[in-house]
Parts: C-alpha cells; structure tokens; sequence
C-alpha cells in the first residue's frame, strides 16, 4: 500500500495559552529563483487548517514557504503592539525530501518569539 504525503500546520499563541484563531497562512513553493503562492488559508478555533495545505500528488519534493500572518491576529486580539511590530509575517522555509510522509509545521508564537518543529 503506497502512503499519500502531506503538509499540515497549526499555531499556538504562547502568551494566552491557547490555539490562535483566524490567523492567514500564506503557502508558496519555490519555483526557480520565485516563489509561487499556492493558496492562503485561515486557521480554526483549534489553530488548525480544516483541511491539509497539500495532499497527495499536490505535495511534491521541493522548497515550501508558510507566511503566517501574526501581527494581524495579535492587533485583533487587542494587544497594544508597537509600530512597527516586533513580529508581523513570519516566514518558515523548509524542504520536503519525501513527498509520501507526513509533515506537520507547527508555529509557537508570542508578540515577541517564535518557534517551529516538524512535528507529527
């Protein structure tokens, strides 16, 4: 049985302790010297994507850009942030070797710090 790849992410918001909702994540792959948008989605009320952002034939060996649009979420959430924000689009850029596995990208994010991992 041949297993089918995919790309999936979430975010946490470290600083209230809970999934950030309604946050725009931006997703390109590298094209040449370009990057291609692919589609831009929003997360849910869990910080998740309702679907994976590729799947399949659509996830293809190569270099991905998430663009998470985080100085947004954290002005709607009231925070009085400076101008311009510490942290406003955070970019992870990373490689997919093996289109048939899964990888998970999660986002902890704060006003002020960010991390990652290829979670599960």
């Amino acid at each position: 049985m041949t297993t089918m790849g995919a790309l999936t992410t979430h975010i946490l918001d470290t600083a209230h302790g809970r999934p950030a909702a309604a946050v725009q994540i931006d997703l390109y792959a590298e094209q040449g010297a370009e990057w291609a948008l692919l589609r831009s989605v929003q997360t849910n009320a869990d910080g998740r994507c309702d679907a994976p952002l590729l799947h399949g034939a659509d996830l293809q060996p190569g270099r991905y850009r998430l663009v998470f649009q985080i100085g947004a979420y954290f002005r709607a959430l009231g925070l009085a942030l400076p101008q311009p924000p510490f942290l406003d689009q955070i970019p992870l850029e990373f490689g997919v070797a093996d289109a048939q596995q899964h990888y998970h990208v999660p986002l902890l994010v704060s006003p002020w710090s960010y991390s990652t991992y290829r979670g599960s």
